[in-house]
């Protein structure tokens, strides 16, 4: 087997908001809104593999099947509070060296609109992925000004987010989800075989 077998070489983001009377259920409406709810699902920490490409979420779509067993970084939350903001969010920052792995963080609040999660869950990849990489920055500095170095940096050329937040209502359970789906190349692999007419 190669080493790389067990290696995503592609992921996208994705992201849902779920409501009904059922906790459990309100979260399957979330996975049906972000268009992951046939995947069984396996939740993994935050690295964006060396040489992966980030898919738009209608390419990445097109390589799943129903049932498959998926790696995923996921960020939920969930309320039935009535009027209660809430939010979950997945931040991405990738190395300029793409035989770099980069981060991908998770963060989930209350009371936190989509900006201020997004920012946040940005902001805790980039740092670790500074981090990472040595670059020296001001943990005390406002968003826009660690941004700012680590651009000037030209050791991280991209950072972003995906987020989801809404607010509960009288009665139901709220769920609010991001994901950054990850494929294994062998998914690619095995498709193009069923593919391939018989001999």
């Amino acid at each position: 087997m190669n080493g790389d077998f067990f290696v995503p070489d592609k992921l996208f983001l994705t992201k849902g908001v779920g409501r009904h009377r059922e906790k459990l259920v309100s979260f399957e409406m979330a996975l049906r809104d972000a268009g992951i709810q046939a995947l069984n699902y396996v939740q993994v920490s935050s690295i964006f593999p060396p040489n992966a490409k980030l898919l738009s979420k209608e390419q990445g779509l097109k390589l799943i099947r129903p049932g498959e067993i998926t790696f995923m970084v996921m960020s939920r939350n969930q309320t039935d509070e009535p009027h209660r903001l809430i939010s979950a969010s997945i931040g991405v920052a990738l190395p300029a060296d793409r035989n770099t792995f980069g981060y991908l963080s998770e963060h989930h609040s209350f009371g936190q609109t989509d900006e201020d999660c997004g920012n946040y869950a940005e902001d805790l990849a980039a740092q670790m992925l500074a981090t990472t990489l040595g670059i020296e920055f001001d943990e005390n500095a406002d968003w826009d000004e660690r941004q700012q170095t680590w651009k000037l940096s030209d050791k991280i050329v991209r950072t972003t987010n995906i987020t989801q937040s809404a607010i509960g209502q009288r009665g139901m359970w709220t769920t609010v989800l991001s994901a950054a789906v990850l494929l294994l190349d062998y998914q690619s692999v095995l498709r193009v075989e069923e593919a391939k007419p018989s001999a």
